[in-house]
C-alpha cells in the first residue's frame, strides 16, 4: 500500500503543478497560494494563507528539513544509537543561521548552491535504486514476495500516509513563489513541471522499491534515518556516503525553502497585509532581508516543538486545506472570468480530479487524529480578527501609526532597507532621513 501511495502522491503534485501552472501564467505576481486566492476569492482568505503561512506552514516545513540535515549528519558518529537531540536542534539553527545569511548575502550564491546540492539528491537517489536492483537480481527477492501482508485499508490513516507523502513532494509549487523573478514564465513554469515532476515521482517510486526489496518492515519501522539503514546493510565500510549525500541533498533543499518561502511574506507585506517592513530590500544586495529575518527565527522557533512526523501532519493538514482551495480558485475563474487571459489552459480533469482528492484529504483526518487537525483549524481561524483589526481597520488611533512607523524607521535604518517601486526598483534609500523635522512634522500630522 505505502507504494501505491507513493504513486498516487506523484500522480496528484503532477495534477496539481498543471494547475499552478494555469493560475501562475494567468496571474504572473509571486506569493503562490496568496497571490491566487487575492486574486479570485478576495484579501480575507488570501490572509488566512498569509496567517497560516507565517505560523506554520513555512517555518514548520524548513524547520523539518533543517532537523533531517542534522540527524542525517551527525548519525555517522554516533553508530547504530541515535544522536542526541540537544545536537541534532543546535546544528539544526546552525545551518539555518547560515543559509539565511547567504540568502541575505548574493543571490549568485544562493543559486550556486542550488545547483550543487541538487547533483547530491540525485547522486543519493541513484546509489539506492541501483543497489536496490542490484539486491533483486543477485541477492534475494523476499522482502517483495508478499507486499499486501499486513496492508491498513484505515482511510484516515491513508490520508496521513498522504500527508508525508505529499510533503516529499512539496516542492512542486515552489516556482509560484518567485514567478515575478522568472525571465519567461509562460515558457519556463511548463517546462519545469512536465519534464521535473514525473521525473521525481519515477525516481521515488524506485528508491522505495529499493528500500523495501533490502530492508524488512520491522527494519524501516525501527529506523530514525531509512537511508543510513539501507546504506549499512548495503554498502558496508562505505555506508558513511549515504547520510553524507543526504545531508547535502537536505541543505540545498533547506536553501530552496528559504528563497521560495521568504518571497511569500515579501509579497503579503507589499499588498499591506503584513507590516511595511517585510516588503522592503536591502539596498546593497537587493534581497529582502527582513522577510528572511523574521523567516529564520520562526524557523528556529519550531525546532524545538515536538517531533518530525507531528509536525508534518499538523503542516500538511493545512497545507492540504490551502492548496485545495487555491485549486478551487482555478475553476472559479473559469466560471466567473471565461474571457481571462490564460497563456496557459489545461484540462478540467486535472482541477476536479485534485479537488475532490483534495477534498477527501482535508475531511478524512479529522476522523484519525481530531485533536491535531481541530488545532490547526482554529489557527487557521484565528487569523479573521487579526485581519479585521490590522488590515481591514484604517482609522486606527494616531499611537498605532506612529508606533508602526517608528518601528519601521529604526529596523529600516537598522538593516539598510528601502521600499521598492511599482517596477520593483529600490527606492533612493539615500534621499530618506527618518529624523529629520519633515518626518517628525509627518508624524504629528497622524
Amino acid at each position: 500500500m505505502s507504494l501505491v501511495v507513493w504513486m498516487l502522491c506523484g500522480l496528484l503534485s503532477t495534477f496539481g503543478a498543471c494547475c499552478y501552472a494555469e493560475l501562475g501564467a494567468a496571474i504572473p505576481k509571486s506569493g503562490g497560494e496568496f497571490a491566487y486566492l487575492n486574486g479570485s476569492f478576495g484579501p480575507l482568505l488570501a490572509f488566512l494563507y498569509l496567517w497560516v503561512a507565517l505560523l506554520i506552514i513555512m517555518p514548520t516545513g524548513n524547520a523539518i528539513i533543517a532537523l533531517t540535515f542534522a540527524e542525517y549528519l551527525l548519525q555517522p558518529f554516533y553508530g547504530h544509537c541515535r544522536a542526541p537531540d540537544l545536537a541534532i536542534k543546535l546544528l539544526a539553527v546552525v545551518v539555518i543561521l547560515f543559509l539565511t545569511f547567504v540568502n541575505c548575502y548574493s543571490m549568485k550564491w544562493v543559486t550556486r548552491i542550488q545547483d550543487s546540492f541538487a547533483f547530491a539528491k540525485i547522486v543519493a537517489l541513484l546509489i539506492i535504486i541501483c543497489a536496490g536492483i542490484y539486491h533483486l537480481i543477485f541477492v534475494s527477492t523476499e522482502n517483495l514476495s508478499n507486499v499486501t501482508e499486513d496492508t491498513s485499508w484505515n482511510f484516515s490513516n491513508i490520508a496521513l500516509a498522504f500527508y508525508s507523502g505529499m510533503f516529499s513532494f512539496s516542492g512542486w509549487n515552489a516556482l509560484n513563489f518567485v514567478t515575478e523573478e522568472m525571465k519567461n514564465p509562460v515558457r519556463d513554469l511548463p517546462r519545469a513541471i512536465y519534464i521535473s515532476i514525473p521525473l521525481v515521482a519515477l525516481i521515488y517510486l524506485m528508491t522505495n522499491v529499493a528500500y523495501f526489496s533490502v530492508l524488512t518492515k520491522d527494519e524501516i519501522l525501527a529506523s530514525s534515518a531509512t537511508a543510513n539503514s539501507f546504506g549499512d546493510k548495503v554498502l558496508g565500510v562505505m555506508s558513511w556516503i549515504m547520510p553524507l549525500c543526504v545531508a547535502l541533498s537536505t541543505f540545498g533543499g533547506l536553501n530552496g525553502g528559504i528563497f521560495s518561502s521568504s518571497r511569500l511574506f515579501f509579497v503579503g507585506a507589499r499588498e499591506g497585509h503584513l507590516p511595511r517592513i517585510v516588503s522592503m530590500i536591502n539596498i546593497q544586495h537587493s534581497t529582502p532581508t527582513p522577510s528572511l529575518i523574521f523567516l529564520a527565527l520562526m524557523t528556529i522557533l519550531y525546532l524545538w516543538v515536538g517531533g518530525i512526523y507531528v509536525l508534518i501532519n499538523f503542516t500538511s493538514f493545512i497545507e492540504a486545506l490551502f492548496i485545495t482551495l487555491t485549486i478551487a480558485a482555478l475553476l472559479y475563474l473559469r466560471i466567473r472570468a471565461p474571457k481571462m487571459e490564460r497563456p496557459i489552459k489545461v484540462s478540467l480533469f486535472f482541477p476536479i480530479c485534485f479537488l475532490l482528492i483534495g477534498i477527501l484529504l482535508v475531511v478524512l483526518p479529522f476522523f484519525q487524529d481530531f485533536y491535531e487537525t481541530g488545532i490547526a483549524l482554529v489557527i487557521t481561524l484565528s487569523g479573521i480578527p487579526i485581519y479585521v483589526v490590522f488590515v481591514m481597520w484604517k482609522n486606527k488611533p494616531r499611537w498605532m501609526h506612529k508606533f508602526s512607523d517608528w518601528t519601521t524607521q529604526i529596523t529600516q535604518a537598522f538593516l539598510l532597507c528601502a521600499p521598492t517601486n511599482i517596477d520593483g526598483s529600490i527606492e533612493d534609500f539615500t534621499k530618506v532621513d527618518f529624523f529629520s523635522e519633515e518626518s517628525n512634522k509627518a508624524d504629528k500630522e497622524l
